[in-house]
């Protein structure tokens, strides 16, 4: 389609798909088709920023001021843009000139906070204080703002405030709150509180920036105060802080995306700016713009297990399964002793079908975590499980399915893989079959465990039984071959020849050779003699699908 209805379109369309980069392109050709149109012109703002081209962005928004025609968004943007500008004077006008009257001034954690960074930025510090102050007055700001003037009074050299008011912020729930607290207390020559502070938290060997600290505070080296080197770091520290929460609401909203690119615009070496979008864009499935953002984390230094971890899992989302495998064999031999990179290794092997080298990495990872909590131990004794039973390992792994079990005793999709496994051998029929059907309780609709709970009641000669659940099931995977295949035997069985014969010719239409889990010619001996024959002749095999396993410890908590 010409013209704007044509651009318009294709703009929703990628905006719906999430190709940032598209939709820019696109709401900014409809924007020339129709410049007085505010709201194209906001559209092609929010795509731009999302897409990373923050610079098209903020001249799209200047564009807007000039003609008179801010916008919301437009106004964050020109906030952005002044503030990497260093342009304070300017900054502080701004914000008086375009802020919501209707918001008073102390009660708006958004332009009170940035404008008093802009007062500390433009010299006038007792004019920063104040402001900063005057917030701290409401309960829901406190937190906030006085981390955010703990950081202006530790980059003005009074540690001592900072120290008090660290201690009433929200510091403690974020790395950069940690690190500067640490460094505060270094700055006071409280070097046993600050050791005493990093001895208490967990997952510390995760971060390596945490134990860089701890290693120059235990050999007693400078500690400098460096979490932010001026007021565009404090503004970059509040974008983020709003990126994290718009990112954490149920709904999670376009414009934390937005929050996190303009943290990294404005201090492009803050490596948690750029850590959160690229998890923000790989949430949103475009896995190349956040492989950019992962990349630039590394460039920044010392390899994050956090960003790498993220980056495995989405290189695997992105099908590029040996660049995952590369930056998983990296991870472990920089972190040996972290068991989630031994585990993300294992992972990215069983989605390769490496069943058999998936299994060391399992093993090494349980060996590092032998000491700790059952529930921490569960994922990789089912993950490994799963890699032995595939690799044709069954007792190994009938044994980490049932210590999992211990563990998770109703987790859905372990009680079915280790019950169809059991269906799969013929054995423990009975014990399968009460597991398959307490996982049917558990995560109704499933058609991976509908599939299984049918199939335990052909394989116990219940044939009228497994009729439902297996025609439930086809409801929910019509294109499985295995399935159709299932269906068409539970038929055959029922007496229903020709309805099998359908649903046998339905499966071999799907191209079952490609999976591996049906044989095509098993397919067509049953459409030229039927089942009957065919299981006189084999012995009564049954095709193998223990069901859909969790490619990652995420996909096994959902």
């Amino acid at each position: 389609m010409q013209g704007l209805a044509g651009a318009y379109l294709a703009a929703r369309m990628a905006t719906v798909e999430n190709d940032f980069r598209a939709a820019a392109r696109y709401f900014m050709q409809a924007a020339l088709q129709d410049p007085d149109d505010i709201f194209l012109q906001d559209s092609a703002l929010v795509a731009l920023a999302s897409a990373g081209e923050v610079d098209q962005a903020v001249a799209l928004a200047e564009r807007l001021f000039d003609e008179d025609r801010p916008t919301d968004l437009s106004g964050l943007l020109r906030r952005a843009q002044l503030a990497r500008a260093g342009d304070w004077d300017a900054l502080v006008s701004l914000i008086d000139t375009t802020r919501n009257p209707d918001l008073p001034l102390d009660q708006d954690l958004m332009d009170g906070t940035i404008r008093a960074w802009a007062l500390l930025g433009a010299g006038r510090a007792s004019d920063a204080v104040a402001a900063f102050e005057a917030m701290t007055v409401s309960e829901d700001l406190a937190p906030i703002v006085n981390y955010h003037l703990a950081l202006a009074r530790a980059l003005a050299g009074d540690y001592e405030s900072a120290d008090r008011l660290i201690a009433q912020s929200e510091a403690g729930g974020h790395l950069m709150g940690l690190m500067a607290r640490v460094q505060i207390l270094s700055q006071l020559d409280r070097r046993d509180e600050a050791l005493a502070l990093l001895d208490s938290l967990e997952g510390i060997e995760a971060e390596p920036q945490l134990l860089d600290l701890r290693q120059r505070l235990d050999q007693d080296q400078p500690v400098p105060f460096d979490v932010i080197s001026g007021p565009e770091d404090g503004i970059a520290h509040l974008l983020l802080s709003f990126a994290s929460a718009l990112a954490s609401s149920p709904d999670p909203e376009p414009l934390s995306l937005i929050h996190a690119r303009l943290a990294a615009w404005i201090a492009p070496q803050n490596p948690e700016a750029r850590l959160m979008a690229a998890q923000l864009l790989q949430d949103r499935q475009q896995f190349d713009l956040a492989e950019a953002e992962f990349e630039a984390v590394r460039r920044m230094g010392q390899m994050r297990p956090q960003a790498e971890l993220s980056r495995i899992d989405a290189l695997s989302q992105a099908d590029r399964r040996d660049e995952a495998e590369k930056a998983a064999l990296a991870l472990t031999a920089a972190y040996p002793d972290l068991p989630q990179s031994w585990i993300a290794l294992g992972d990215v092997m069983r989605q390769q079908e490496k069943y058999a080298e998936a299994v060391p990495s399992y093993d090494t990872a349980l060996d590092l975590l032998a000491e700790a909590p059952p529930e921490v131990r569960w994922f990789p004794l089912y993950a490994r499980g799963i890699a032995l039973e595939r690799a044709g390992q069954f007792d190994r792994a009938e044994a980490d399915l049932l210590a999992a079990l211990q563990i998770r005793p109703d987790h859905a999709s372990l009680l079915n893989y280790l019950g169809y496994s059991w269906i799969d051998r013929n054995e423990n029929l009975e014990r399968a079959l009460e597991m398959i059907q307490r996982a049917a309780e558990l995560s109704p609709g499933d058609g991976y465990i509908l599939d299984s709970l049918a199939w335990a009641y052909y394989r116990l000669g219940r044939y009228d039984e497994a009729v439902a659940p297996m025609e439930q099931a086809i409801a929910t995977m019509a294109s499985d071959p295995l399935v159709n295949d299932h269906l068409g035997d539970i038929y055959w069985m029922v007496g229903r020849q020709r309805e099998a014969q359908i649903q046998w010719q339905r499966a071999l239409s799907l191209e079952p050779g490609e999976s591996g889990e049906v044989d095509p010619d098993r397919i067509r001996a049953k459409l030229d003699r039927g089942l009957t024959a065919v299981l006189e002749d084999e012995g009564d095999p049954v095709a193998s699908q223990p069901g859909q396993a969790p490619q990652t410890e995420a996909d096994a908590t959902e």
